[in-house]
């Protein structure tokens, strides 16, 4: 393999609640301080625009519905204005782009994902991932995505997949990206995860519980993996809680993520940033990943293939098929409000 390096960084930063214009203003700007620092890949939290709902931790869900309407009506559409905007901010930097965020369906202003694209650094869409199951409380915000966003995209310095959050512990949906050659791999997650332990009542420890899940996918996969979480600051912290000083209390004793690189070994080379506003930024070679294969090769010689076999379905859900037997045909396409749907008689 000829010699390949890559300069990668972690975002970790407050997210704009509510509030998706200045989000992506927000997000175009460390774009752009990546791409002065000669960064190739960006990495953002999990739902970074307009923001993580740990509202649904906290409250009882009957009084999440106004945070709701307000949250849906901030997501995004994949092929919206917001995208485009950060399509644009990638193709002048010249720097490849894994950007998370609500995403709001075209068909329906309640159906929401959690979901990230993988941007090119010509701003090309190559990864549109939706994540697979939302997490216990999430699932009063988002949908189940589905297959069609485990892929890996081959980039000029390395194959780049991703995933969100819990998905990062899915032996079966990280194998899929394994089996597609991923050299780096993109791991978003949110600023805490309200948790106690019902043992000690401590605090779940949020940044050791990501660093260990992303050793271990970085370890078994032999894979770089950048792991970017949000943050909380007076703002966010003030928008989220208002007047509610028992959320606020609960929210400051949970411990944040932090963002990190980290390596095949479980070393995290740019070190561990937390805390504060910023970006970890490292220098990693990708080439030194084959000889690290010889020894423990998951999706090749490591593997049986002929004991297990892993089927993924790639296609994209739709919500409608329509049956259409006059025109005598299995299938037709039919444009609505830019999506396509299979129609099947």
């Amino acid at each position: 393999m000829t010699d390949m390096k890559a300069r990668l960084a972690a975002v970790h930063a407050p997210s704009e609640f509510f509030d998706p214009d200045a989000g992506i203003r927000k997000s175009i700007g460390l774009i752009k301080q990546a791409a002065a620092q000669q960064v190739d890949l960006i990495v953002f939290p999990e739902s970074f625009v307009p923001g993580f709902p740990v509202w649904n931790s906290y409250l009882r869900p009957t009084d999440g519905h106004d945070l709701f309407a307000r949250f849906a009506d901030a997501s995004l559409t994949v092929d919206g204005p917001e995208i485009a905007a950060i399509r644009d901010a990638a193709r002048s930097a010249g720097i490849a782009v894994w950007f998370a965020f609500s995403e709001r369906a075209t068909y329906s202003s309640g159906c929401l994902w959690n979901s990230a694209v993988l941007i090119g650094p010509d701003g090309e869409l190559c990864v549109h991932h939706r994540k697979l199951v939302p997490t216990f409380y999430e699932k009063l915000t988002w949908n189940r995505g589905d297959g069609a966003g485990l892929r890996v995209c081959q980039m000029s310095f390395g194959k780049v997949g991703g995933l969100i959050c819990g998905e990062n512990g899915n032996p079966l949906a990280r194998y899929a990206l394994m089996a597609q050659g991923e050299q780096i791999h993109c791991a978003s997650y949110p600023s805490v995860w309200p948790f106690r332990d019902p043992r000690t009542s401590a605090a779940y420890d949020m940044s050791e519980a990501t660093r260990i899940r992303a050793a271990a996918h970085s370890f078994e996969a032999k894979v770089y993996t950048v792991v970017s979480t949000s943050m909380f600051d007076d703002q966010s912290m003030q928008t989220v809680c208002g007047g509610d000083t028992d959320m606020r209390a609960m929210l400051s004793a949970c411990r944040g993520g932090g963002a990190m690189i980290v390596a095949p070994d479980g070393s995290t080379p740019g070190g561990v940033l937390y805390g504060e506003e910023g970006l970890v930024i490292a220098d990693v070679d990708i080439s030194a990943l084959t000889e690290l294969k010889q020894h423990h090769d998951m999706a090749g010689y490591y593997n049986r293939h002929d004991i297990f076999r892993l089927e993924v379905d790639f296609k994209r859900q739709k919500p409608l098929y329509w049956a259409d037997k006059t025109q005598n045909r299995t299938e037709v396409l039919l444009t609505m409000q830019d999506e396509s749907f299979t129609l099947l008689d």
